[in-house]
């Protein structure tokens, strides 16, 4: 049976609209693109917004034992430390080199090809999440072209 192909429509999210929804769909992306089941990944999500763990400084100012509680009541049974200091890893990345803005990443990328090899400059982004992620900013650069 063939995974699901996600994107942000389906979560109410809508990248072109800012930040915000755009950095919701990285966080769900990277979760989905660890070794959990998707109403896990899913869950995992809903918490971490409820918690207001909704931003690249809310989680990198998180303490690990509290990602860990969050990761843990969505449905982590393992890797939970690894995914929480994952999490940090690339958090602490994107506000350094991008300020925190997956926008300001996506503005300085000639094209698309460029921001994925960005992306997967990210702590625990890999080919799959980047390439889920991008499906919907492909608008972004089409965009650009017109």
């Amino acid at each position: 049976m063939p995974k699901p192909s996600h994107s942000a429509a389906e979560f109410d999210l809508d990248v072109l609209s800012g930040d915000t929804d755009m950095f919701r769909w990285f966080l769900l992306c990277y979760l989905f693109g660890k070794p959990i089941r998707a109403e896990a990944a899913l869950e995992t999500w809903r918490l971490f917004i409820a918690e207001g763990l909704d931003t690249p400084w809310a989680i990198s100012q998180a303490s690990e034992r509290g990602l860990v509680r969050v990761l843990h009541n969505g449905g982590y049974t393992r890797y939970q430390h690894v995914t929480a200091h994952g999490l940090q890893v690339c958090m602490a990345r994107l506000i350094q080199f991008y300020e925190g803005s997956l926008f300001l990443m996506l503005e300085s990328s000639l094209d698309e090809s460029e921001f994925l090899k960005r992306l997967q400059e990210l702590y625990g982004v890999g080919p799959k999440v980047a390439e889920i992620f991008t499906r919907d900013t492909q608008e972004l650069f089409a965009r650009r072209v017109e």
